[in-house]
C-alpha cells in the first residue's frame, strides 16, 4: 500500500488552498496513510488547519528558525529526510513546488514526475505536455520514492472541517546550507479574491490598450466580485504587474468563471485555463483563437460592451 506525505504550502501564518488540493491528489491513490509535513518557525496554525483536511492521516511539524521563509534550499534537505518510508512526496505545482521538489528528487536520487493531473495507477500519472495540447502517461519507477508536483488547477480542494488528524513533531536535525539567505519578500496586497482560488476571475490582455484603461477591468471584477487577471502581453507592456499573469509561464487557474477580455488566446494563455468551468471572450476581432475555446462569445469593443454588462447587472 501506498504511503503518501504532502508538503504543506502556506504563507502568513495560513495554508494555500494548494495543500487542500494536493492532498485530494494522493486520495486518488487511495492509500495506507496521507501525511502532511508543515515546516515552519512556528508551525501551531498552519498544522490545525491541515489537521482538519478531510483525508490526512497525521500533521508532522518541525519547527525551526530557519524555516521562517520558504526557502527551498532550506527545506529540501529536511523533506527529504522526512520522506524516509514513504512511497510517494507530492508537492503543489506551483512557484513554491516547482522550486522544492527537483532539489527533493536530487537529494533523493530519483526523477520528478511533474504537473499529475490525473491517477491512473499507483505509479502511473497523466500529465500535459506541449502547453497541454497532448496528454502523456508516465510511470514511474516502482522501486524508488515517487517526487510529483501536482497540478492544483485539475483536482478539487479537499473539504475541511470534518477531520481531527493527530498533529506530531518530527525532530529535522540536518546540515542546512549557508550559501542561502532570505533578503526581502515583495507581494502585491489587494482586497479582490486570490487570483489562483478565485471562482470568478476576469483578465485583461493587450486589446485593453494602456495601464489607465485597464481600470475598466479592476472595476468590472469588483461588480462581480472576481479576481483579476492578465495576459502575458498585458503584462510585457507594462499595465499590470506579473503576478497577474495567467498562462503557461504564469499562473494555472481553474475558476468557475473565466473571463478573457481584450485577449486573443495565444495558446500560452489557454493552457493557464485549460480547467475552467465556463470562458467568456469579448474580442473586437471575430478571428481571435480565444473564441474557440470560449462557451461564450462576444465581438465588438470592450469599452462598449463592458460598460453594457456592468449596467445590466
Amino acid at each position: 500500500m501506498s504511503k503518501i506525505l504532502v508538503i504543506a504550502e502556506h504563507l502568513g501564518g495560513k495554508l494555500n488552498p494548494s495543500t487542500a488540493r494536493a492532498v485530494s491528489a494522493a486520495a486518488a491513490l487511495k492509500p495506507e496513510a496521507i501525511d502532511v509535513l508543515v515546516l515552519a518557525d512556528t508551525c501551531d496554525a498552519m498544522a490545525a488547519e491541515a489537521a482538519k483536511i478531510e483525508g490526512v492521516s497525521r500533521v508532522l511539524t518541525a519547527s525551526r528558525a530557519e524555516n521562517a521563509h520558504a526557502l527551498a534550499a532550506v527545506l529540501a534537505p529536511q523533506v527529504a529526510k522526512a520522506a524516509a518510508g514513504y512511497s510517494h512526496v507530492f508537492v503543489p505545482s506551483t512557484t513554491f513546488g516547482k522550486d522544492l521538489a527537483p532539489r527533493v528528487a536530487a537529494l533523493l536520487g530519483v526523477a520528478q514526475v511533474s504537473d499529475v493531473m490525473s491517477v491512473e495507477g499507483s505509479h502511473t500519472f497523466k500529465r500535459p505536455i506541449y502547453a497541454g495540447n497532448a496528454i502523456v502517461t508516465v510511470e514511474a519507477d516502482p522501486a524508488q520514492t515517487v517526487v510529483a508536483t501536482i497540478r492544483t488547477a485539475s483536482w478539487p480542494a479537499a473539504a475541511s472541517g470534518a477531520n481531527s488528524a493527530p498533529v506530531e513533531t518530527l525532530n529535522l536535525d540536518v546540515a542546512l546550507p549557508s550559501y542561502t539567505r532570505f533578503v526581502e519578500l515583495k507581494q502585491g496586497k489587494s482586497d479582490r479574491p486570490d487570483l489562483q482560488s478565485a471562482s470568478k476571475v476576469v483578465s485583461g490582455g493587450r486589446g485593453v490598450g494602456s495601464k489607465e484603461n485597464f481600470e475598466i477591468i479592476y472595476k468590472f471584477a469588483d461588480k462581480i466580485g472576481a479576481a483579476v487577471g492578465a495576459s502575458r502581453a498585458a503584462v510585457d507592456a507594462g499595465y499590470v504587474p506579473n503576478e497577474m499573469q495567467v498562462g503557461q509561464t504564469g499562473k494555472i487557474i481553474a475558476p468557475e468563471l473565466y473571463m478573457a477580455i481584450g485577449i486573443s488566446g495565444a495558446i500560452q494563455h489557454l493552457t493557464g485555463i485549460k480547467d475552467a468551468g465556463t470562458i467568456v471572450a469579448i474580442n473586437k476581432d471575430a478571428e481571435a483563437p480565444i473564441f474557440e475555446v470560449a462557451d461564450i462569445g462576444l465581438v465588438g469593443d470592450l469599452f462598449k460592451l463592458i460598460p453594457e454588462l456592468e449596467q445590466a447587472l
